[in-house]
């Protein structure tokens, strides 16, 4: 398959060529160091894999002369059925000084700026999509990134560290600085030859970091990235190297949250009092106030009033006077495809958190160095799989008895908790899929296949959980194929009271937990020009490598907002409804903005499914804890379980809002500090 049309990338190239004198992008320095890029005409491409499933290709062009050096890059996407594109254009003088930096999105026929970059004598000028154009004094080391660019300009961006000497750090534009540091090298086999190529770590540029090899003329090989999702970028011939380059960033990865639990863990006590907190259990609403919780490695041993619990001579005793403590909080769906979410999730008062869809190379990496003693949430995991074809997500598929019996055994040998079906299985190879996981002692969660004839009939396969309420809901329709109705159909079609009634008593039959992501659809419905923190009060926190993608949304036209809105409240009255009834409801995020957004799906379960506090804090501890068979261990403060615990410097059951207020966390008989964790997370303030 091409994406998109190669021959548009030759004609970009003769114009650029026309056009760039007029622009006045002509350098005449003519020393040794430039002729290494004269006469250049280079074409070549890069193979884009998500989750290793191969989705696109970047097809990329150098041409240089004596004076300068021009290089293009058309960039094609066919995720999941969603085909999109980016058109990069990059001059450079001969000694690479970058002068012009352009990257458009293109759909279709038409096309939409993404970054704008130009560079003077003495100053450059940048705009960036949603903002005004900025002028400011040009600095002695720079080059235009952002978290979009192109493989063809990265590489000319590590081409500039190495010709400028390997400095520390490069300002970049439109904000913020990159680093590149070497960490080792690594031998591959291409085209039967033995190749070494020369791994750095890069930050900067996305969210955390990503991994690079360089080979040794400096071009750039592959990379693998994450901010919240992984994709590798793999020059072409090096395609059979796939496997070195995963397992070299799981390395860096688990070398940066090494660094990030000896920056941020204390010393453990062998036994701990926290002492004059108010306590919320879980349990009831009752606030018990003016406590002392004792607890002993990870276990909790006494729980009782101030002036009633002895405290051992040798216990280290911390002072709470004015906080809360409620159980660690659970999100029931991330994807937490980098380190960084270890001490970021931490920071917010998570002590659980389910994967839900990831590499199994990094998932399993992370959970283990997690359970091992590094910082970070208790980890369980759901093994995404999916059928075949071009919408299909991630590389592990069943598309035949065969795959699934063995994905299920795949995922069981690895310490699964659970599979997550997604939409392109077909209904008989998920019956054998959901069959085969449940002999292993696995549970189900994820989509409904969009081939299932309809809600009910994928509930009766066998699924436990379902993720996204514009899915699930679609059982309120029974006589429509759930493909047919089309977002936002709960504003579009009606339903019947007897409709719904039916539906609440199947659910309740077949004992399905419900996870609705709201604040998803909360942000997605945001009017264009808006900006997320007027929803999301905390996003502005956020590193500025996210800012682009998590801050700055689409947005909709204000009629589409209206309907979306209104999409979204009609949702929770019937999520409100299912809980009423005592169908279990369960918070996961699917990231949004990351960690933050776990506070704004609880807010909108409280105040648009009009659930208590109480139960709405018990959809993010115990009732996840119940579904996954943790309940014992965990999920509530009670003496005999494991001291999860979140220490808040207000009350939630006064005003929800308060869950925000998170100072400390307890987790696997660590104590930490909020502010640290979300300093050792990159998230820092961006206004």
């Amino acid at each position: 398959m091409k994406f998109l049309l190669k021959n548009k990338l030759s004609l970009l190239v003769t114009k650029l060529v026309l056009i760039l004198i007029p622009l006045g992008l002509v350098s005449c320095a003519n020393d040794s160091k430039e002729k290494a890029w004269q006469n250049i005409n280079e074409e070549s491409s890069f193979q884009i894999y998500r989750r290793q499933s191969l989705i696109g290709e970047e097809t990329y062009k150098i041409i240089s002369d004596q004076e300068k050096i021009i290089v293009t890059s058309l960039q094609g996407e066919n995720e999941r059925g969603r085909v999109s594109g980016t058109i990069s254009e990059l001059y450079l003088t001969n000694t690479l000084e970058p002068l012009f930096y352009s990257s458009k999105r293109v759909r279709g026929e038409q096309s939409q700026p993404i970054f704008i970059f130009n560079g003077k004598s003495e100053s450059v000028t940048f705009t960036e999509k949603n903002f005004d154009s900025v002028t400011v004094k040009k600095p002695e080391l720079f080059f235009p990134v952002h978290s979009n660019i192109s493989a063809a300009a990265e590489m000319m961006l590590y081409h500039y560290f190495l010709e400028k000497g390997k400095p520390k750090t490069i300002q970049t534009f439109p904000r913020g600085e990159v680093s590149v540091t070497f960490s080792k090298q690594d031998e591959v086999v291409v085209n039967g030859k033995k190749e070494m190529l020369d791994r750095y770590v890069v930050t900067g540029i996305n969210w955390g970091g990503r991994t690079i090899w360089l080979n040794q003329q400096g071009d750039l090989v592959a990379l693998v990235k994450a901010n919240t999702q992984i994709r590798e970028m793999v020059r072409k011939g090096y395609e059979d190297a796939l496997q070195t380059f995963i397992d070299g960033n799981v390395e860096e990865q688990i070398k940066q949250l090494v660094a990030y639990t000896k920056e941020t863990k204390t010393e453990t006590a062998p036994l701990t009092a926290l002492v004059g907190a108010d306590i919320v259990t879980g349990l009831s609403e009752d606030v018990m106030k003016d406590m002392t919780l004792i607890y002993q490695g990870k276990k909790i041993i006494d729980i009782g009033k101030r002036n009633q619990v002895v405290i051992p001579s040798h216990a280290k005793t911390i002072n709470l006077e004015g906080k809360t403590l409620i159980p660690g909080l659970w999100d029931m769906h991330a994807h937490s495809n980098q380190v960084q979410w270890a001490p970021a999730y931490l920071a917010a008062g998570v002590t659980t958190i389910r994967d839900n869809g990831n590499e199994v190379e990094f998932a399993t990496a992370f959970r283990d160095a997690v359970a091992g003693g590094l910082v970070g949430p208790d980890i369980l995991l759901a093994g995404m799989t999916d059928g075949a074809g071009k919408r299909g997500n991630g590389v592990i598929r069943a598309r035949s008895p065969e795959e699934a019996r063995s994905v299920a055994q795949m995922y069981h040998s690895k310490g699964y908790k659970q599979i997550k079906i997604y939409s392109s299985m077909d209904p008989d190879i998920a019956k054998i899929l959901i069959d085969e996981a449940k002999k292993l002692g696995l549970t189900i969660t994820g989509h409904i296949p969009t081939k299932m004839p309809s809600i009910r009939a994928g509930i009766e396969m066998g699924m436990n959980h379902l993720s996204h309420h514009s899915i699930f809901l679609k059982i309120l329709y029974p006589d429509r194929e759930p493909s047919s109705l089309k977002r936002p159909y709960l504003v579009d079609n009606e339903f019947t009271q007897e409709d719904l009634a039916s539906a609440t008593e199947f659910l309740l039959e077949h004992n399905v937990a419900l996870e609705p992501t709201v604040a998803l659809d909360v942000a997605r419905t945001m009017e264009w020009g808006a900006k997320i923190e007027e929803l999301e009060p905390d996003a502005y926190r956020i590193a500025y490598e996210l800012w682009e993608s998590k801050r700055l949304r689409s947005g909709l036209s204000p009629e589409a907002t209206e309907k979306g809105i209104k999409n979204y409240k009609i949702a929770m009255d019937i999520i409100g409804h299912f809980h009423r009834a005592g169908i279990p409801i369960i918070a996961g995020t699917d990231n949004v903005v990351p960690v933050f957004s776990l506070w704004l799906e609880l807010e909108s379960f409280h105040k648009l499914a009009k659930m208590s506090a109480l139960d709405t804090i018990r959809a993010a501890t115990i009732v996840p804890a119940q579904l996954m068979g943790m309940d014992k261990l965990t999920g509530t403060l009670e003496v005999g379980k494991e001291a999860d615990i979140a220490i808040l410097d207000k009350n939630p059951l006064d005003k929800i809002e308060n869950l925000r207020s998170v100072s400390a966390v307890i987790t696997n008989g660590n104590y930490y500090q909020s502010k640290p964790l979300f300093k050792a997370a990159d998230f820092k303030p961006t206004r």
